[in-house]
């Protein structure tokens, strides 16, 4: 079986591992020239603010949207990286048993001394420890590409997209799309009905979970800081913001998704009280609710956790219903 098996995907893997080799082409001189360039600004100094000086700090602030003007247009590669997963799914997950039953090989294979059981613990356990090693490659890879991008940027990696390329979480991801393939493929049992539902499932998923479930693996914490202070505390930068708004001092929401930042004095350059359109009283004060930056593997861990035990569940429905093919 093992032999069988490493013969009808052979070709699959090989076209998989040169796909990869390509990306990795392309990606591989991109992220030394984003290191060179973060080195040669002094980026790295740039994230412990406490430490510069009035000149410095706005020295860095110049720098920092220096390197995300020039790296901005590689947001559309970040969103084209989150798709590899999925397109795993589609290639290696729904054609596995769909492709058999559609051609009807699955009634010679299962009538040679091949129970369906062993058959699909076979199958499923060699394509899932392949995808596993392929998803930890392409995790880590990719962790190492994103690295200067998510260190310039305010929301680090806690960010939309960046959280889904890095870590441990695309393993979970890669996993999920495979079982939900194999397992579309036993109710569907053609090629694509299977990897359109494939397809639109994993999106369906990935997005009740991204949208609903991630913001609240742990409790939010918020912090409060003066209108007229020095600014976002420090050690903001990291952090995950869930909601902003600025709040009168009786802690009702004076305005949403906005913050304000005044002169010392309160007062702007017409003379007026700093907020005064906005209709805030004396002591309002600025609030954000947010997910801490240090936060980030225990998101990962938790996240991954969700999709493993998601694909292991559609793998045990899948070999139940190998055991009711026709």
């Amino acid at each position: 079986m093992i032999w069988l098996t490493w013969r009808q995907h052979r070709k699959l893997a090989f076209y998989t591992l040169l796909g990869l080799a390509v990306l990795a082409a392309v990606l591989v001189p991109i992220g030394l020239s984003m290191r060179h360039t973060f080195a040669d600004l002094g980026l790295a100094e740039c994230l412990h603010p406490s430490a510069l000086n009035e000149a410095a700090a706005r020295t860095c602030d110049m720098n920092l949207r220096h390197f995300s003007d020039r790296y901005d247009s590689l947001n559309l590669v970040a969103v084209l990286l989150i798709t590899l997963p999925v397109l795993i799914g589609l290639f290696w997950g729904a054609p596995l048993v769909a492709r058999e039953v559609e051609q009807g090989t699955h009634r010679f294979v299962w009538t040679q001394g091949v129970g369906r059981t062993r058959w699909a613990l076979v199958k499923f356990g060699l394509v899932g420890g392949a995808v596993v090693l392929l998803a930890a490659g392409y995790g880590l890879g990719v962790s190492w590409w994103v690295d200067p991008l998510t260190k310039a940027a305010d929301e680090g990696r806690l960010g939309v997209i960046v959280f889904d390329l890095q870590g441990i979480v695309p393993i979970g991801y890669t996993l999920f799309a495979v079982a939900l393939g194999i397992f579309a493929g036993t109710i569907w049992k053609r090629m694509l009905p299977a990897m359109g539902i494939t397809l639109v499932g994993f999106i369906g998923v990935r997005a009740a979970v991204e949208m609903l479930a991630r913001p609240h693996y742990q409790p939010a914490r918020t912090q409060t800081f003066p209108i007229d202070g020095p600014g976002i505390p420090e050690g903001d930068r990291g952090n995950w913001v869930l909601a902003v708004g600025i709040r009168n001092p009786d802690g009702t929401m004076a305005a949403e998704n906005t913050r304000i930042q005044c002169p010392p004095g309160g007062k702007g350059p017409d003379g007026r009280v700093c907020g005064a359109e906005l209709g805030l009283k004396p002591g309002a004060y600025n609030w954000e609710m947010y997910q801490p930056a240090d936060r980030f593997w225990l998101f990962q861990g938790i996240e991954t956790g969700i999709f493993v035990a998601l694909a292991v569940l559609l793998l045990y429905l899948a070999i139940r219903r190998v055991r009711r093919i026709a």
